[in-house]
């Protein structure tokens, strides 16, 4: 009995030298171009925007999380709403020039036409399938918002009244992304299955997921092709813009742990994907090798989203209070 708890005891830790071999095999970047960033709330950040001058921004998320900047994102102020008794969690927010929309649970939606000075509240039809989820500012007046349900409208009246783009729900989603061209990508709760809407079309379109591995999100690419995220650190690439042709599957670090949450394009070759833990990793040629930034793995927070506004200017939201803002400079210096 002894004799085969201590084989018990040999194998294991020879899977965990295994396990650790693996991950070990991921190259450093050797530079680290995001510094850390700790701000005044245990909140999960979901979203951040700007106005049209690159320096004054907002950064929502859990616990009605609302937050100021007014230099470009390096030093950040709480602004508290009075929004009576309910437990808000923000999940989008957008601007175009001076006009911004706020959207979150339960179901909420804010608007503003002088940068934030003053929020509105935009009362939502008890009707409304589900909660908004995320919204897109398009031009004066104007926005597209998607709730939790994949129902999705349109104003053009700041809020007053919305156009159905859509007639059918796509269910409980996960995650819900949306193209530059307007078309989008749901993953179902569950990650069993995934749907795509384009504009002019009035239901979405239902896909079986690419491998026996459940879903965790999925997004465009700069060429407007898909990508998705799996569980056990899955990546994959559409080779076109149909929805159902995919490259080969990715493991960027091979047997890691922890889930891959977000993944985004600062240029049209260089990929950045964010994960659990602190996890960190950059590709510079498409996604075809992968480097590990591995100044950043005693970040105590899960990396949710990855934001990108423009090639030198970028965040990557966390939890606790804790985000990362994007300084090539430095990181060359």
């Amino acid at each position: 009995m002894k004799l085969l708890t201590k084989l018990k005891q040999i194998v294991t830790l020879l899977a965990i030298a295994l396990l650790c071999l693996s991950c070990s095999q991921v190259p450093s970047t050797g530079e680290n171009p995001w510094r850390v960033l700790r701000l005044p709330t245990e909140a999960a950040f979901s979203d951040i925007a700007f106005t049209e001058d690159g320096q004054h921004g907002w950064l929502v998320g859990s616990r009605a999380a609302l937050l100021e900047t007014f230099d470009g994102g390096d030093t950040w102020q709480e602004r508290p709403l009075e929004l009576g008794e309910e437990k808000v969690t923000f999940t989008g927010v957008a601007f175009a020039g001076q006009e911004g929309w706020i959207v979150g649970k339960p179901s909420i939606l804010l608007h503003t036409d002088d940068g934030g000075a003053q929020w509105t509240r935009i009362a939502l039809s008890d009707k409304l399938p589900g909660a908004p989820y995320d919204i897109v500012a398009l031009g004066r007046q104007s926005a597209e918002m998607v709730t939790d349900l994949g129902a999705i409208y349109k104003t053009a009246d700041g809020g007053l009244t919305w156009k159905a783009l859509v007639e059918g729900a796509v269910g409980v989603a996960r995650t819900i992304s949306r193209g530059q061209d307007g078309r989008y990508v749901a993953v179902s709760a569950r990650g069993n299955f995934y749907s795509t809407w384009e504009p002019g079309q009035t239901e979405w379109t239902p896909h079986q997921r690419t491998s026996s591995r459940r879903l965790q999100t999925m997004g465009f690419g700069k060429d407007g092709n898909l990508w998705l995220l799996a569980r056990g650190g899955q990546i994959q690439f559409s080779d076109s813009l149909a929805e159902d042709s995919w490259d080969e599957v990715i493991y960027p670090e091979l047997s890691a742990s922890w889930g891959l949450l977000d993944l985004a394009y600062r240029t049209p070759e260089e990929i950045w994907v964010a994960g659990g833990s602190g996890n960190l990793l950059i590709s510079r040629d498409g996604g075809k090798t992968w480097e590990k930034d591995r100044a950043v793995e005693s970040v105590a927070s899960n990396f949710y989203k990855i934001v990108f506004l423009g090639t030198q200017k970028g965040f990557i939201l966390g939890q606790r209070g804790t985000i990362l803002k994007y300084e090539p400079d430095s990181a060359a210096a």
